[in-house]
């Protein structure tokens, strides 16, 4: 994959990320601590960690394209890294109660299926794009009797 498509690929991923962070940090927030009120600086917290999830899915920068097998392995790496990430940011920080094995489980948990939703949502994108170039290629091969 040319290196310009892929930082390009890597800023959607950032902004779903940030999207979804936000979301799980919403509704996390609000079942097990309803009680807190945020300060204008606490809005960012998604977009960091959103940024040092990008880190890790550096895994699966390839020049060439990867076999089905090998682009498996780097995907997990890259899960199994990003919940290593989030999870020193948790136990690191003095605003998630990580005493609690449900807080740990549910944001762990978060991690997950924002990591599935967004390669979900990347693999849709780019089996539209799949599908639209093989339609373009049919329409160039039945124009030029190919």
């Amino acid at each position: 994959m040319e290196f310009k498509r892929f930082l390009v690929n890597k800023l959607i991923l950032f902004f779903a990320l940030s999207t979804l962070i936000t979301v799980a940090v919403a509704l996390t927030g609000s079942a097990f601590d309803s009680e807190a009120h945020l300060r204008y600086i606490d809005l960012l917290t998604p977009i960091k960690y959103a940024a040092l999830c990008m880190l890790p899915t550096l895994v699966t920068w390839s020049k060439r394209e990867l076999s089905p097998k090998a682009l498996l392995f780097r995907k997990a790496l890259m899960l199994v890294l990003i919940e290593a990430v989030m999870l020193v940011i948790a136990f690191t920080s003095s605003v998630i109660d990580t005493t609690r094995p449900e807080v740990v489980f549910v944001y762990a948990g978060s991690v997950l299926l924002i990591f599935v939703a967004v390669n979900l949502f990347l693999w849709l994108k780019n089996s539209a794009e799949a599908k639209k170039l093989n339609g373009e290629l049919a329409k160039f091969q039945a124009q030029h009797g190919e």
